[in-house]
């Protein structure tokens, strides 16, 4: 990233930070992805159980295997091998674990958070259950407004993921949403945090890198 680009992007960040503090949650800035997987271990210092909400950005940030070496309990739901009765147990208990750890679909710079779910785990987390729950967004993910975010989904998050996790639906063929009414759609539930919620430890970690899809 050029020094230009790196200068706007701050500035964005920066502004989708002020926006997120003024809703209630707690926020940190991060310039690279190596501070900001530095700030989610200082986050799981005293966590016995951390939970995963199916996040590429924690998986670029080798979080999984970071949280395992340092002997945490990690409820990872997509994990090879597991049955169904499995990955939905685990999803349970996800709701309930010490620190739970997701990506977002977007952050806009008036201080929503915004995802679009296909089951439910992520958002139910992010809402109210664990003890603490850190979210993490690139810059790629920090957009204008709600409809921006949405817009966002549907373009570039929405196919590759479905892709990505084996679903038969439209967009993992062409690569553009149709709105489709597949049985393997994964866009059914849309939820848009607009204060923190208000039990919840809720905090924000903005890297100044793109992650994730």
């Amino acid at each position: 990233m050029n020094e230009h680009a790196r200068w706007q992007t701050e500035r964005r960040l920066e502004a989708a930070a002020g926006a997120l503090e003024e809703n209630g949650f707690a926020v940190w800035v991060c310039r690279d992805r190596r501070e900001a997987a530095e700030r989610i271990v200082a986050e799981a210092d005293g966590a016995r159980t951390v939970g995963f909400g199916g996040s590429v950005s924690l998986v670029e940030l080798g979080l999984p295997d970071r949280m395992a070496s340092l002997g945490k309990e990690c409820l990872i739901h997509g994990a090879p091998g597991l049955s169904l009765d499995e990955r939905v147990e685990i999803m349970r208990r996800q709701l309930t674990c010490d620190l739970f750890l997701c990506g977002a679909n977007a952050v806009t710079l008036d201080g929503r958070i915004v995802n679009v779910d296909a089951t439910g785990n992520r958002v139910g987390a992010l809402a109210f259950g664990p003890r603490k729950v850190r979210v993490v967004a690139g810059a790629n993910k920090v957009v204008g407004s709600v409809d921006e975010a949405l817009a966002r989904v549907r373009a570039w998050a929405a196919p590759p993921n479905a892709r990505r996790l084996g679903f038969r639906t439209p967009c993992a063929e062409t690569g553009r949403c149709v709105d489709c009414r597949s049985p393997d759609r994964i866009c059914r539930i849309v939820q848009v945090l607009e204060r923190r919620p208000r039990l919840t430890d809720l905090g924000v970690i903005l890297v100044a890198e793109p992650l994730g899809l």
